[in-house]
Formats: C-alpha cells, sequence, structure tokens
C-alpha cells in the first residue's frame, strides 16, 4: 500500500473581522481566489463588508481595503430610521437639559469637516459630522445638549454655558474631542474649531 502525504488544500476564501475604529465601523473582509483584480465594499447594517482578490497581501492588502472603505464612507445612504433615533434622542436630552426645546430635524452630514456639530435657531435645524457615528454615546449626548443650548443662546454668553455645562461630562466630551481629532490624524489646520 503506498502512503502519500497530502498537502492541505489553500484556501479559496477567507474573511477576517475588524473591529470598529474612531473613524469608520466594524470591517468584514472577505478575500476570495474568485476575485483577481477588481475589488467592492457596501453596507451592511452598521459594518461595511469588503471583497477583495485572495491573492493581496500587506501593505498593498491594507491599502486597497483602506480605499474602498473610503468610498464606502463617502456613499453610505441616509438612514431616516437613524435620523429619527437621533431626533427622539435629542428630545429626552432636551427635557432633561435644556427646558424641552426641541430641534425639527437632527441629522448627521457629511460636509462638517470644520466643527463636529451645528445648529440653526432660526430653523432649529442641528447637524452633526458623520465623524461623530462611533463616539461613546455619552460623548454624542454631551454634543447634542451643547447644539441644543444654542435653541436658546446664539452666542456662546455665560448663559449659554450655564445651560450647555447641565450635561454632568460636558467637559470632559469636549477633552475626548480633542483627543479623538488626534486619533484621526487631523492636521492641525484641519481640525475642528469646537463644538459649535
Amino acid at each position: 500500500m503506498n502512503h502519500r502525504e497530502r498537502k492541505p488544500p489553500t484556501p479559496s476564501s477567507t474573511v477576517t473581522v475588524v473591529p470598529a475604529s474612531f473613524d469608520r465601523p466594524e470591517l468584514e473582509v472577505r478575500a476570495s481566489s474568485r476575485r483577481t483584480k477588481t475589488g467592492s465594499a457596501h453596507w451592511s447594517g452598521t459594518k461595511i463588508v469588503v471583497a477583495i482578490p485572495l491573492r493581496l497581501r500587506g501593505a498593498e492588502r491594507d491599502s486597497f481595503v483602506d480605499e474602498l472603505v473610503r468610498r464606502a464612507m463617502r456613499e453610505r445612504p441616509q438612514s431616516a430610521a437613524r435620523d429619527a433615533a437621533l431626533e427622539e434622542r435629542a428630545r429626552v436630552l432636551a427635557e432633561l437639559y435644556t427646558d424641552a426645546r426641541v430641534p425639527t430635524a437632527v441629522r448627521f452630514v457629511a460636509n462638517q469637516r470644520r466643527r463636529w456639530a451645528s445648529c440653526s435657531p432660526a430653523t432649529g435645524e442641528i447637524r452633526l459630522s458623520v465623524r461623530l457615528r462611533n463616539v461613546p454615546d455619552w460623548v454624542l449626548d454631551a454634543v447634542l445638549v451643547h447644539e441644543l443650548a444654542h435653541l436658546h443662546h446664539v452666542d456662546h454668553s455665560a448663559e449659554f454655558h450655564a445651560m450647555a455645562d447641565r450635561h454632568p461630562r460636558q467637559g470632559d466630551a469636549e477633552i475626548y474631542l480633542d483627543g479623538y481629532q488626534l486619533g484621526l490624524g487631523i492636521a492641525e489646520e484641519e481640525r475642528a474649531v469646537g463644538i459649535d
């Protein structure tokens, strides 16, 4: 009887899960031998699924994945359910901290590059930078309370700060966001000047 040693079969695909980080959600990277040149990325709930050729390794693989993720982050569809959840969260925070004046709309936007958030008191709309999607809840709440205070006080007066600082971790949130910008590697001249 002739026994030959067999090599284990080469996998035709692999799946790697990359936990969420400061600047992007959880990733599921699927590498397949069926893909030879192209890659793709799409949203699946709160994570991005990336499909790449199995042959890619090291820095080339990382660069390929990063580019696909950047594209997917820019193209994320607006979620009405997510905006509704933000509006409900703002309503609860308004009742707790800012005399119950609620905004007309609260949503994430991609064009907030110099600010974490903004408020238009005339229209009652609050806009949050998409970069806040991955911050802890208490940081998001502090930013929302800051913006809700602008519905009462347009400037950054003593009265404004007295209202915004009703959130017990307002100062901690500012420190967190300063560190978050450093973690994102945002150049000094591009950093957010504040919550606003």
